[in-house]
């Protein structure tokens, strides 16, 4: 197998989508914490969609998406972003954002577990270190944590299901038949998860809405701009054109950004596993962007 290789491009946009993503989970603690959580998520992405179809007009993104295509864009919708998103918002209200983050980053060891299970992905030395790096460093960071998630299993719980369909949604998405532009793709299943999350706001917390205070409707706006406008899409188009275990195990830096982040702005307590759970996470990162020694004629590179 030759070296996985990112262009330029590709790691100057995973730089911003974990920086971003990273950062992004105490704002939406912020946010759903005065808020309720369907509804805040709702708002970002009905604000975020223009920011989107502005984003994709501009850059002439033909938005068509072929009959045939709407049972697989479907599929490939509530995998990649119904689930995942529904879930992921309900959780984090009754967790922490640093213990959301580490169990929604569960995510690249449900993806390699997919993809050997479901799909017969064959993964190097280096890569299955780095898998076992990522859920050590999981481990850790939950080790200090448990006696607090024993009030909440189902927040937990909701969490890990969210991460396993995303992951299993990752690997679809990189095996689509689909013939359609990745950002199309990304646009309509952003529509489509935006009325699923319009209709349960509706039948599930209408009786709690009021209008948002200057904080959360900050915490609205970063959602809306910077994840659904920029993060979101960039994720699906890396998910798209990079190897599975590439994609997932290059952003394993967002939880523990996201773990920082969430003691500097909230008061969350770091303790050592923390410390020893960033040194393996950057282990992992470091398993699909360091190139390999070549041994043999040079190949060509991921795409």
């Amino acid at each position: 197998m030759s070296a996985l290789r990112f262009s330029p491009r590709q790691l100057a946009l995973l730089v911003a989508l974990t920086l971003i993503w990273g950062l992004n989970w105490p704002v939406m603690k912020l946010g759903v914490s005065q808020f309720p959580p369907l509804t805040f998520r709702a708002l970002s992405m009905w604000l975020g969609l223009p920011v989107l179809w502005l984003a994709l007009r501009a850059l002439k993104v033909p938005l068509t998406i072929p009959r045939a295509e709407w049972p697989e864009l479907a599929r490939l919708s509530v995998t990649n972003m119904i689930v995942w998103h529904v879930l992921a918002i309900i959780s984090v209200q009754a967790l922490s954002s640093g213990r959301a983050a580490i169990l929604g980053y569960t995510m690249p060891v449900f993806s390699a577990l997919w993809g050997m299970t479901l799909f017969g992905q064959r993964l190097n030395a280096r890569q299955l270190a780095g898998v076992a790096a990522a859920a050590l460093g999981v481990a850790l960071l939950l080790w200090h944590e448990l006696a607090r998630m024993a009030g909440r299993p189902w927040a937990a719980a909701g969490m890990l299901v969210a991460a396993a369909v995303w992951a299993l949604g990752t690997q679809q998405l990189r095996r689509t038949a689909m013939r359609s532009a990745t950002l199309a793709i990304v646009f309509w299943m952003t529509v489509l998860t935006t009325l699923v999350m319009t209709v349960l706001a509706s039948a599930l917390e209408h009786g709690r809405w009021s209008a948002p205070n200057p904080a959360v409707w900050a915490t609205i706006l970063y959602n809306a701009v910077l994840i659904f406008g920029f993060a979101q899409p960039v994720w699906l188009y890396l998910a798209r054109n990079l190897p599975p275990i590439a994609s997932t195990l290059s952003v394993m830096l967002i939880p523990v950004l996201g773990v920082l982040s969430g003691a500097a702005w909230l008061g969350e307590v770091l303790h050592w596993q923390d410390f020893a759970a960033i040194a393996l996470m950057l282990t992992a990162i470091a398993s699909v962007l360091l190139p390999q020694r070549a041994t043999g004629p040079v190949g060509q590179g991921a795409a």
